[in-house]
C-alpha cells in the first residue's frame, strides 16, 4: 500500500486533538498511539497539493465492509462535531483513524470488537481540498 498523503494542516490540528483528548482522558493510550504513528509516517503536504481521491478531515466517505458487504457513509470530523446520528465520526475514533490519508480503492484492515474485519473505500463525496475548501 502506498504511503498515507495528509495536509499540513490537518497534522497540525489532528495533533493537537491528540494531545488535548490525551490531557483530558478521552482517549486510550494505544489509541492516541496509533493515530500519532499513522501522523508521523505519513507524508506531509500543503492543502492545495492533496489529491482528490485522499481521505482528510471533514471528507465524506462511502465504505464497504468486506466481510459482510455492509456499505456506510461518514463524514470525519474534530471531536466537538462528532454526531453519530449524522454519521459525523470522530478522528479519535478507531475506523477514522483507520481512514485518513488513504485513498478511494484502498482496503484497510481493521480490528472491531468481534475480531478482524476488512474495509474499501468506494468513494469520497466530498473532500474540502477538491471543493476549495482549504482551511476546514
Amino acid at each position: 500500500m502506498s504511503r498515507l498523503i495528509i495536509s499540513r494542516l490537518d497534522y497540525a490540528r489532528i495533533k493537537k486533538c491528540i494531545s488535548d483528548a490525551r490531557q483530558a482522558n478521552t482517549i486510550s493510550k494505544s489509541e492516541a498511539e496509533k493515530l500519532g504513528e499513522e501522523l508521523e509516517s505519513a507524508k506531509i503536504v500543503e492543502p492545495r497539493e492533496i489529491p482528490s481521491d485522499v481521505v482528510t478531515m471533514n471528507s465524506v466517505v462511502k465504505l464497504s465492509f468486506l466481510n459482510n458487504d455492509k456499505l456506510v457513509q461518514l463524514q470525519i470530523v474534530y471531536p466537538d462535531q462528532a454526531n453519530l446520528k449524522q454519521n459525523k465520526i470522530s478522528i479519535l475514533s478507531p475506523i477514522a483513524t483507520a481512514l485518513i490519508g488513504y485513498k478511494v480503492n484502498d482496503e484497510i484492515d481493521w480490528v472491531v470488537p468481534a475480531g478482524l474485519t476488512r474495509i474499501r473505500i468506494d468513494e469520497i463525496t466530498y473532500q474540502p481540498e477538491a471543493a476549495g475548501d482549504y482551511d476546514l
